[in-house]
This record gives C-alpha cells, structure tokens and sequence, in this order.
C-alpha cells in the first residue's frame, strides 16, 4: 500500500466529519438502549447534566465540529504513529481511552477522577462507558481506513452526507424549538 497523503486539511477535515458521525450515531444508539432520559432524570444525576430534552442537549451535534477541529489538530501533530504505522488505530484507540476517558485531567464520568471526585453513583460511571468505549474504536478504525484508503469515495459520500444531516437535523430541530 502506498503511503497515504498526510496533509492538515485533509486530517483535520477527516477527522471532524468522523468524530462528529461516530459522536451521533452511538450517541443516538446509547441514548436508546440506555434509557438516558430516566438516568439523567435520577435525583442522584440530575444536579450534573442536562436533562434529555433540554435545547441545548439537541443542539450538541452543531459543536462536534469544533472538538473534531481540536482533535484533528493534535492527530495531525501525531501523524506518525497514528497513521503511518501498522495498527495506528490502535495508537489512536489507547491514546483516547487512556487521556480521554480512564484518565483525563478532570472529573467526567467513567475516569478514575470522576468515580474519586463526584457524588455520582458508581453505577452511573459504569453505565456511561460503553458508549465513549465504542465511539472512540469505531471514531478510531474508521478515521484511520479513511486517511489509509483516500481512494473509496464512496466511504468519503457516505460519510460527508451523514456529517451533513447530523448538522442539518438539530439545527432544523431547534428552529421550530
């Protein structure tokens, strides 16, 4: 396989249109399975995230660009060993676990900070990991397929229309809020 092309627009722009895809397709998924109205309505979580049908919740697709643009960023700044080496995924899948979600610099739910440092239920942390778990593998497998195979333009449509209507739909939504 020939190296594929490792420019900051491309980077960057593919890691927006993925992260904001993979973002709300399991957040939609999680949101079903996982009964997040009645989590989030529990008197023991309610004081620390928004309610399912607050505004600003159904407006969270329009700033998944903004946090693709961040990670795109650093992911071109660690280009290397994420997408020139073999199983640069995985690089990619660690990195995010491991910074992003087991152990980041602050309290969020599912970190080892959050289970110390909040009065959240431990059955709350617990409930809140499958779904980070899954978005960053299918956020990481996808991104790097993606960058190593520029030549599937079906895979780049699919995906260009999906970050289309995940934008396209809240804000729709919230207009006739």
């Amino acid at each position: 396989m020939e190296a594929p092309r490792l420019t900051p627009a491309g980077i960057i722009a593919k890691t927006v249109v993925t992260h904001t895809v993979t973002y709300f397709l399991l957040g939609v998924i999680s949101f079903l399975l996982l009964d997040y109205a009645t989590v989030y309505a529990r008197t023991d979580v309610n004081q620390f995230v928004r309610q399912t049908d607050d505004p600003i919740v159904a407006a969270g697709p329009l700033f998944q660009p903004i946090r693709g643009l961040i990670f795109g960023i650093v992911l071109y700044l660690l280009r290397e060993p994420i997408f020139r080496r073999p199983r640069g995924w995985l690089v990619l899948r660690a990195t995010l676990v491991v910074i992003g979600i087991i152990a980041p610099f602050g309290a969020a739910p599912g970190s080892i900070e959050g289970m110390v440092y909040t009065t959240l239920p431990l059955a709350f942390h617990v409930r809140s990991l499958p779904e980070v778990l899954l978005q960053s593998l299918l956020f990481s497998a996808l991104l790097v397929y993606w960058v190593h195979h520029p030549q599937q333009k079906w895979l780049t449509w699919v995906l260009t229309i999906a970050f289309i209507l995940v934008l396209f739909f809240p804000a729709l939504g919230l207009l006739f809020t």
